[in-house]
Formats: C-alpha cells, sequence, structure tokens
C-alpha cells in the first residue's frame, strides 16, 4: 500500500500465508482492522484497490490495518476451498496478530465480506476465542453467491448501485430480514471505479461515529 507496508508471513492451516501490516501515524494504534480480499479465483488479492482504500481509511482513524492473501493467492500455499478454508485463513491470522483485549474491526469487499461476517460470527459466539469485533465494515458483500451469516445492527454496509457482479437487489434482500440499512452508492459498479475516494470517506465518517449502546 505504501513504503511503510510490512509483509509478512503467517502459518495457515494450509501452509504459509502472506499478510501485509499497516500502521497509523505514530505508531499508537487503536485498535486491529482485519480486511478481507475478493474472490481468488477471479483476481482477488489483498492489494486489490477497494481493500486497499478499506486499509487507508482504518489507517487515518488510528487502527493497525492487516491484510491476508488467501490460500494458493499470491505467494500462500494452499488451494481454493470454496470459502470454508479461506475462513480458517482469516481466523489464523486474526490470532496470530491480536493481542489480549484488543478492539477489533473486520472488513471486507465482495468474497472477502463473506468470509469476514463468518469470522465475525465465530467471535461472537465463542467458536474463535478474543472476543466480538466491535465494528463490522461489508463493501459490495457476495450476497447473491455465498450464505452470508447475519451481522451485528451497526454493521455498515456499503454497496453500488450499478454493481453487475452482485446486484443489489440480493443485498437488501439480504439485509432486510435484520432491519440492517444498507449505503448504497449512485452509479457505482461492482469495483467503485472512481468512487474510491467516496468510498474512503463514507466507511471514515461511519468509523468516526460512536457506537450506539442499548
Amino acid at each position: 500500500m505504501n513504503a511503510g507496508t510490512r509483509r509478512g508471513t503467517v502459518a495457515g492451516p494450509a501452509g504459509l500465508l502472506v499478510t501485509a501490516v499497516d500502521e497509523p501515524a505514530g505508531g499508537a494504534s487503536q485498535g486491529l482492522a482485519l480486511l478481507c480480499h475478493p474472490h481468488p479465483l477471479h483476481g482477488g488479492t489483498l492489494d486489490n484497490k477497494v481493500v486497499q482504500t478499506l486499509a487507508r481509511a482504518c489507517v487515518a482513524l488510528g487502527y493497525t490495518a492487516l491484510r491476508l492473501n488467501f490460500r494458493g493467492v499470491g505467494g500462500s500455499e494452499g488451494a481454493w476451498d470454496e470459502g470454508r478454508g479461506e475462513t480458517e485463513d482469516a481466523q489464523a491470522v486474526l490470532l496470530a496478530h491480536r493481542t489480549a483485549g484488543q478492539p477489533l474491526l473486520i472488513g471486507g469487499f465482495s468474497f472477502g465480506a463473506f468470509v469476514a461476517t463468518q469470522l465475525a460470527a465465530r467471535l461472537a459466539d465463542g467458536r474463535t476465542p478474543g472476543g466480538a469485533a466491535a465494528r463490522l465494515v461489508l463493501v459490495g458483500p457476495a450476497a447473491s453467491r455465498f450464505s452470508l451469516a447475519p451481522v451485528p445492527a451497526q454493521t455498515l454496509v456499503v454497496h453500488g448501485e450499478a454493481d453487475d457482479v452482485v446486484p443489489l437487489q440480493a443485498v437488501l434482500d439480504w439485509a432486510r430480514p435484520q432491519a440492517l440499512p444498507v449505503v448504497v452508492v449512485p452509479g457505482a459498479g461492482h469495483f467503485f471505479h472512481g468512487q474510491l475516494p467516496l468510498l474512503k470517506t463514507i466507511v471514515t465518517r461511519a468509523l468516526q461515529a460512536p457506537l450506539e449502546t442499548s
């Protein structure tokens, strides 16, 4: 993402996983943001522009941004596992980097948003240790292609009005039973071409707002 990006590897369930970490200015982090990339079989990597945009937004807000290449992608070992193994990959990277009590944000784009919901559900019900994520950010969630897990009420969902990969209607149909708002970017396609600065602004503003308490 920039000259300060720290590349590394983590031992995953199918072999070594490539990671990238970006720290906020000054090194004082307010939490960890784990960000998941789009479909491994369709060119998705941790260097995807939407995922990098999410990382920049998180770093600007004081988070340590952690990205990974899922198994079989960009130097990560293993092979595509239809989402099951990729969720295990994200879990392994999270557990290797998260410190006890550290606030957590999980984000993802497209297929990565599916993985984000699965991992968030594991954390919430204790299948994955460490405590629930405080924030969840889903961009272009692949609701028409994968079974997204239910998410907390304050999850940020952003989708393009003109998305021709994941129809907006599919995301609304998934969100409706949860009474979950969806931020629709007018005219934007799946990859938010020409709209990445706006996407960063939407995410930044949403994360700056305090969490509501019931």
